[in-house]
């Protein structure tokens, strides 16, 4: 567990939610992806809609930009308070915030995968 000072930094939700934007973005791809044993199997069938796919895109991004909101106001209440007690500690601690910005960028690389089917 990240600690600042006495500040939890990386709390239980947190890491909760970041490991739940993987999991719906994962799940989606599951969801896209279709099996060419389904498709040469009969012409019949008709072939599911693509909108599973884009919810699944829509709820990546959601909760990974809701969690990479509540992770940087959590993380730089954190470090301001801890650069406000000890000023030379502030370039150190600034990178935690990248760290909570992450999510996002993770959850947008996710969604790309998605939408590409990669």
């Amino acid at each position: 567990m990240s600690k600042l000072g006495n500040k939890n930094v990386v709390p239980r939700a947190l890491r909760l939610a970041a490991m739940l934007v993987f999991a719906v973005g994962f799940g989606g791809l599951l969801l896209a992806s279709e099996p060419a044993a389904t498709e040469a199997a009969s012409t019949q069938v008709s072939k599911t809609s693509g909108s599973a796919i884009y919810y699944a895109i829509a709820a990546t991004m959601g909760i990974a930009s809701v969690s990479a909101a509540y992770a940087v106001g959590k993380i730089g209440a954190a470090v301001m308070g801890a650069a406000a007690e000890k000023p030379e500690i502030m370039g150190k601690a600034i990178a935690f915030v990248g760290l909570g910005e992450g999510i996002a960028l993770f959850g947008f690389l996710i969604s790309l995968f998605l939408i590409f089917r990669i």
